[in-house]
C-alpha cells in the first residue's frame, strides 16, 4: 500500500513523500498510525538540521492491520505502541541483564512515524488497551522521562528541580512526585508568549510546588531561598546550557540527570571538574534507547496517574504541520504538546 509521510530539515523545510509499505515478511507487522506526537527532536530537525531531510515522528500509537506468518504476539485489530529502537535480546549485554546497553537494536527502518502506515518488526510493538490513540502516543516520551527519573535515585521526600517546562520536563516533574519527591520545582522562560504561558499553567496543573521564570527570576536565588544548601536532585530536560544553572542549585553530593539535546551548535559547555570532585556531584546523562519502560509508562497513562489531558493541547494533519511546528518554535500558540493524526 502507499503511505504518505513527513520529512523535514532546517528552516521548517517540510516535505511529504509517498513510500510503498508491505506486504509483511514473516517477522514484520503492518500498522496504521493513528497518532504521533511531536518530539523536541523533531523540532530540532526542522529548526537546525542541515543534512538530508529526516523522517519525522517516533511517538507512535497504531492499529495492527496485517502480520507475518511467524508473528504470534499481536493480531489484526490490536492497538499497539511502536518502539523506535528495540533491544535485540540476544547480544552479550542483553543476556547479561543490561538491555539498555544493546548496540544491535531494531529500529523504524527509515520510516516516519508521522506517516499513514508502517512495516515494523514484531518485537518493536507493545499492545495496549483501555486508552485512546492520542493519549497513548505519550507512551514513548513518558518512558524517556521515567528512565531519567528512575536513574536519578530521588530520595523519599526529597527535593527536585526540573529545568525546562516542555512536555518532557512536565512529565519528569509529575513522575518525580510519583517517585516520592516531597518538593518539585520547575523552571521555564517567562510567560510572555502563548506557548510559555500554557506550559507554566500545565506545570501548576501537574502539581509543581515552585515555578521559576528564568530571566524574570534568578534560579539560584529562588531555589536557595527555600533550600539554602541546594536541592537533592536536578533533572535537565532543557538544552545543555541549562546545566550551568543545575550546578548552582545542586546540593553537596547531589545528582544532576540530563537528557536535553541541541543540534544547532550549542551542545558543548565548560564544566569545572574540580568543583564536581570537591562537591561530590554526579552528572548522569540518560538516553532512552533502546526502548525501556514502555509498558509501565502506558499503564501510568491508562490509570490517569499522568494526565495526558494536561499535556496534549493540539492535534493536526499534514496540511497544518508547518504551521503547528512553526508555532512550537516561535511560541505564537498555546501549544504544550502537539500530536499529528496522519490518517485524519
Amino acid at each position: 500500500m502507499k503511505s504518505r509521510g513527513l520529512y523535514g530539515k532546517k528552516f521548517l523545510d517540510l516535505r511529504e513523500r509517498e513510500i510503498e509499505v508491505g506486504p509483511p515478511d514473516e517477522d514484520h507487522v503492518i500498522v496504521k498510525v493513528y497518532a504521533c506526537g511531536v518530539c523536541g527532536t523533531d523540532i530540532n530537525f526542522v529548526r537546525d538540521w542541515e543534512g538530508e531531510p529526516m523522517p519525522l515522528g517516533h511517538e507512535i500509537a497504531a492499529e495492527v492491520l496485517e502480520v507475518g506468518k511467524n508473528v504470534t504476539n499481536v493480531k489484526p485489530g490490536d492497538r499497539v505502541i511502536v518502539e523506535d529502537c528495540t533491544m535485540c535480546g540476544i547480544c552479550e549485554e542483553c543476556k547479561s541483564g543490561h538491555p539498555e546497553l544493546c548496540r544491535n537494536m531494531y529500529n523504524m527502518e527509515g520510516q516516519p512515524g508521522m506517516g499513514q502506515y508502517m512495516s515494523v518488526r514484531f518485537n518493536c510493538l507493545d499492545r495496549f488497551e483501555g486508552l485512546d490513540y492520542v493519549p497513548a502516543c505519550l507512551t514513548e516520551p513518558l518512558a524517556v522521562c521515567l528512565t531519567a527519573v528512575l536513574s536519578s535515585d530521588i530520595p523519599l521526600g526529597g527535593s527536585v528541580a526540573v529545568l525546562g517546562p516542555g512536555p518532557l520536563g512536565l512529565m519528569c516533574a509529575r513522575l518525580a512526585r510519583l517517585q516520592g519527591a516531597g518538593f518539585v520545582a520547575i523552571t521555564g522562560l517567562p510567560a510572555d508568549n502563548p506557548r510559555e504561558k500554557a506550559r507554566l499553567e500545565a506545570a501548576r496543573k501537574l502539581g509543581c510546588d515552585m515555578i521559576i521564570e528564568v530571566g524574570k527570576q534568578d534560579v539560584e536565588e529562588e531555589i536557595k531561598r527555600k533550600f539554602p544548601k541546594g536541592v537533592d536532585r536536578v533533572i535537565v530536560s532543557a538544552p545543555p546550557q541549562s546545566i550551568y544553572d543545575a550546578l548552582k542549585i545542586i546540593r553537596f553530593g547531589g545528582i544532576i540527570n540530563f537528557f536535553g539535546l541541541h543540534f544547532g551548535g550549542q551542545s558543548v559547555i565548560n564544566v569545572d571538574i574540580n568543583d564536581l570532585i570537591f562537591r561530590k556531584i554526579t552528572l548522569r546523562p540518560t538516553f532512552a534507547e533502546p526502548a525501556i519502560n514502555f509498558p509501565v509508562a502506558n499503564r501510568l497513562l491508562r490509570d490517569g496517574l499522568v494526565d495526558a489531558g494536561a499535556l496534549i493541547t493540539h492535534t493536526f494533519g499534514f496540511e497544518e504541520a508547518r504551521r503547528i511546528m512553526g508555532a512550537v518554535i516561535d511560541g505564537s500558540q498555546p501549544i504544550v504538546k502537539a500530536v499529528m493524526l496522519p490518517n485524519g
